[in-house]
Parts: C-alpha cells; structure tokens; sequence
C-alpha cells in the first residue's frame, strides 16, 4: 500500500448564469425527485457509475456497494441536504419494460450560500446522450429554489470528459486540490 495524490478542481457557478431551458431529455428516459425510500436506488446508480472509475480510487467507499450505500445514507442525513437538488434517472428500454436506474446526482447547503454537488454519475453504458448535463441543470435549479446563488462541485482533473461536461455549462475552476488516497500496488 502507499499514498497517491489525485489532482482535483473545484469549480463554481453563479446561479444567475445558467441556460433558462432544460437540456431536451431523451425519450425513453425519465428524471425520479428525491425521496428517502430512494436511498438504495442512488447507492446502486453510485456503485454502477464509480466502481470501475478513478474516482473509486480516489473515494474507496465507491468501489463497494456498501460503501456507496452508506455515502449515500450519510449525504441524505446531512443538515444541509437539498431534496430539490437530489435526483435520478431511469431509462425505459422498448426491448424490455422493466426500468433501469444509470444516473445519479445530489446537492447540499453549504455555509456561506453556497451549494455543493455531490457525486454525479452516469452509468457507462448510458453516456454520451447528455445525461449528466440534464442531471446538473436539473440540480442547479434544485440549488435556484433553496435560494442559493452560487453552487460548487469538486472532479477529478483526469476526468476530462466531466471537466468539459462542467465548463459547457458554465463552470469554472477556482481552485486545484489534491487528495490524498492510499492505493495498492501492483
């Protein structure tokens, strides 16, 4: 085992900049709002978007299913948590009726005004259909609600696809951190 450090950005947006249209949703997709008995409906989504994933290196409790379960219960459980901010997506496949949930995103409160997405995922095999901007437009407006007027999120630099995600839609970077994580060596 040794210590690795993973470079990470924080970037932020005023919520004032953001597009006033949703993102088109595709047809055989649905956004699901918050509610608690969907606990383990988002550990699930976080588990299948993070465990082959960087960040599961980064964030080991998102390599378990376990782990994402017990993020998920302590992100809900936070003081600043946001439902309208929280959401997921299910997709309806014409081939067979029964609903899959691939996407996952969630919002707190922070002090200072300040919103802070937490953990936006899509599954893998459901990228590339604009997904993760609908689930962060659909969260900004969650952050819009609660009255908050700037919103936050922290990626991994690596992640250039969610680094490009972000700034198309108008985030920028503040800030770089690293972050520490113990990793096996091969």
């Amino acid at each position: 085992m040794g210590i690795t450090y993973f470079k990470r950005y924080r970037m932020e947006i005023e919520l004032r900049l953001i597009p006033a249209d949703a993102p088109a949703l595709p047809a055989d997709y649905a956004l699901l709002a918050w509610s608690e008995q969907m606990i383990p409906l988002h550990a699930d989504a976080k588990f299948r978007c993070f465990c082959d994933e960087m960040d599961a290196s980064v964030f080991p409790c998102l390599g378990s299913r376990a782990g994402c379960k017990r993020l998920m219960t302590e992100i809900a459980a936070r003081d600043g948590f946001l439902p309208s901010a929280t959401w997921l997506v299910q997709h309806w496949p014409e081939e067979n009726r029964r609903p899959e949930i691939c996407g996952t995103i969630q919002g707190v409160a922070e002090s200072g005004g300040y919103g802070a997405i937490q953990n936006v995922g899509i599954a893998p095999e459901h990228r590339g259909r604009g997904l993760g901007a609908i689930l962060v437009w659909q969260s900004l407006q969650g952050f819009k609600q609660a009255g908050l007027s700037r919103v936050f999120l922290e990626v991994t630099a690596q992640n250039t696809p969610a680094v490009r995600l972000y700034q198309r839609i108008g985030f920028r970077k503040t800030k770089t951190v690293y972050k520490a994580s113990e990793v096996a060596y091969a």
